[in-house]
């Protein structure tokens, strides 16, 4: 018999006889998540692996050097975590399928199984100590009762087969390559951290409410094992898989408890004064009315055996959630995951390399006291200094760091387009790289944005200037409003926030000479500014100049007014007038008056200067609405990237680059914790 594994010593015990380094796949899960946690507590070297750039809510106030980024479907990024890490104990949590609602069938194969050889191929030749690989009872399928690890399998579902298919795999790569490699086949496992709506977390929160949750047949039976129980069971395969290799094993209760048991536990546990009801509900395939399993193996060889019953589980359950107990209610009442916003906030880089980690610590600052999810994308639109190396630090110890970095300077537009086209969040924010765009204002932003308004940008109330460039700064806004087809803000530069459906408005627009803060303004919603004052420069001197300034001028001037054109034409007819009538009276003076008419060379170069000017200023304006004709007729990229930088990852293969770009697409519109 075993010590009672309520005493933590014996999980330090086993914990630290673990050769290191750690890597657990899959730690956002229920069983993933749960392991990973209890190893930190005794060892650092442990590292848990996310597959995309999502928050996860069992994670929080976890070290996120700790975390890393890998998506166990791409093989060079499982290679680039391997050789970086070098791990010698991995434990495999990562799986897709096992919810009723996950029902992408590619994906079920390409996580369940072609991951999982993709991993195996890439450790075969490593020297690891063990190698644990989460398996399911679903292998035995409709072979349900009492099954041991030799029984037939008999899959009842796309889920079932790919964890069968992975059992083989697993067979295959300890036989073969001689890996120290063990499949564990958990049953129900249940405790701490499971999603809010199965069924021992149902039952507990609605009976602290006096409620039984939504029972099936009451003769229905589940092989529930309690969280710490399943942890012990792979700390010991862990200890010696070495032996095991190839080798399956059943971690379950071996004993079977019906609906009716456990709704007789959450009458007398909770108090509640009347009997449950029982319903008979439309049956999956998966679904079994008699479900038990075997450990007689894992008891003989590896010497383990659940030492927590479903009583004393569903109570340790109860009295852990009592923390949680508002949570839990509130998802299980409303049947749907509590949304969470995501902000995504890009940054446009170009000699900001001081700056960045100031803007990381700032911007992450805001965002936890926003209490939302968040990813902050650096564009480094290719900096002469090291701000891509800056940027590869920040997002090797944190995950929702994204890194692009650009082929050459195409400036902050296309820098701002290239970030909105990869961010993932259901609202983005622009900010300039130093600094003058203050973070901290984006809670006012996050604020009227909740009230309902898509866009809201800052109004540059003051800016920390000489006064002569702050009178031009005014003066050109109030021109380019008067001139401006569409009612344009004043002195409201690209520093905003956008809700998710103008920046699909915004990526949609083909034009390639672009100029944000009008786009903005032009696809319209709701709209609203904040004033805000904004600083010199924190670090550095500015790149821009007054010819700079100027191109800046004539940009916005030329891309959101035809006004110009008018004037010309205006001009044009008042001088035609002019001259006609000057030359009538020219002519009358010339019969009365001849001594009064004007003569000389100097009085014809003069009006040859005026008209020759006029003509040359007019021409001017009309080619710079030419040179804009032909900029978008030439087809070019806005922008091309050179590399994306993710965790410990460096994208440059634009194949990869644009796999990359799909997923994010992918989690547009999913940005929910996943409870």
């Amino acid at each position: 018999m075993q010590e009672n594994i309520n005493n933590e010593s014996v999980f330090a015990e086993d914990i630290e006889k673990l050769k290191g380094p750690i890597l657990i796949f899959g730690v956002s899960g229920f069983e993933g998540s749960n392991i990973f946690r209890k190893i930190l507590k005794h060892r650092d070297d442990c590292f848990g692996v996310l597959d995309d750039n999502k928050e996860y809510w069992r994670l929080k106030n976890l070290p996120l050097r700790n975390l890393k980024k890998c998506d166990i479907t791409k093989v060079h990024e499982i290679e680039s975590l391997i050789n970086n890490l070098n791990p010698k104990t991995i434990y495999n949590f990562a799986e897709y399928g096992s919810y009723s609602y996950q029902q992408n069938v590619k994906r079920i194969y390409d996580v369940n199984f072609t991951g999982l050889g993709l991993l195996l191929d890439t450790i075969k030749n490593k020297n690891i100590s063990a190698f644990i690989q989460a398996g399911s009872y679903a292998e035995y399928g409709f072979n349900s009762q009492y099954p041991d690890e030799n029984s037939s399998l008999e899959p009842y579902s796309e889920y079932s087969v790919s964890k069968i298919a992975s059992n083989y795999l697993i067979k295959y790569f300890g036989n073969v390559y001689n890996l120290p490699i063990v499949n564990l086949r958990f049953y129900s496992v249940y405790g701490p951290w499971e999603e809010p709506d199965r069924l021992v977390s149902q039952l507990i929160v609605k009976g602290f409410n006096k409620q039984y949750p939504s029972f099936a047949s009451p003769t229905v039976t589940k092989d529930f094992i309690y969280i710490d129980d399943a942890i012990n069971a792979v700390l010991k395969a862990s200890l010696t898989a070495e032996n095991f290799k190839g080798e399956t094993f059943n971690i379950a209760s071996g004993l079977k408890t019906s609906l009716q048991e456990l709704a007789d536990f959450s009458k007398n546990h909770f108090e509640i004064p009347f009997e449950p009801s029982f319903f008979n509900f439309e049956k999956r395939n998966w679904d079994l009315d008699l479900c038990a399993g075997n450990i007689e193996k894992t008891i003989n060889l590896l010497n383990w055996k659940p030492q927590i019953n479903i009583n004393d589980g569903l109570i340790r359950t109860a009295n852990w959630m009592k923390n949680k107990t508002e949570f839990y209610k509130n998802y299980i009442l409303d049947k749907t995951f509590e949304k969470k916003d995501k902000i995504s906030a890009i940054i446009v880089c170009y000699r900001d390399e001081p700056a960045i980690p100031v803007m990381y610590e700032k911007l992450v600052k805001v965002f936890n006291k926003l209490a939302v999810n968040y990813e902050i994308i650096f564009v480094n639109d290719r900096s002469p200094d090291n701000s891509e190396e800056e940027i590869k630090k920040l997002s090797e110890n944190d995950h929702n760091v994204i890194g692009i970095t650009h082929s050459r300077n195409f400036g902050a537009q296309p820098g701002f387009l290239s970030g909105m086209e990869i961010c993932s969040g259901n609202i983005a924010v622009l900010l300039d790289g130093d600094l003058q765009d203050p973070p901290e204002l984006i809670e006012d932003f996050y604020k009227k944005w909740k009230e309902g308004y898509d866009v809201v940008y800052g109004i540059r109330q003051k800016r920390e200037m000489s006064s002569f460039m702050e009178f031009l700064f005014k003066t050109y806004y109030r021109i380019f409003k008067f001139l401006a087809d569409i009612e344009i803000p004043n002195d409201a530069g690209d520093f905003s926030l956008l809700d998710r459906k103008v920046i699909n408005q915004l990526l949609l627009l083909p034009e390639k000479d672009v100029f944000l803060r009008g786009l903005r303004a032009w696809v319209g919603f709701k709209q609203t500014g904040i004033p805000y004052y904004r600083p010199e420069r924190m670090f550095g001197k500015s790149t821009n100049n007054i010819i700079r300034y100027i191109w800046w001028a004539k940009k916005g001037i030329f891309s959101f007014s035809y006004k110009p054109l008018e004037y010309i034409s205006y001009a044009g007819f008042f001088i035609f007038v002019f001259a006609f009538l000057f030359a009538i009276v020219q002519f009358i003076i010339k019969l009365m008056y001849p001594s009064l008419v004007p003569t000389g060379l100097t009085t014809i170069i003069l009006l040859i200067l005026l008209i020759g000017g006029v003509q040359l200023f007019a021409i001017s304006i009309i080619g710079e609405y030419i040179a804009k004709i032909i900029e978008e007729t030439k087809g070019r990229p806005r922008f091309i990237r050179k590399a994306i930088i993710n965790s410990n990852i460096i994208i440059e293969d634009v194949n990869e680059i644009e796999d990359f770009i799909n997923k994010q697409k992918i989690k547009i519109g999913s940005n929910k914790n996943e409870y």
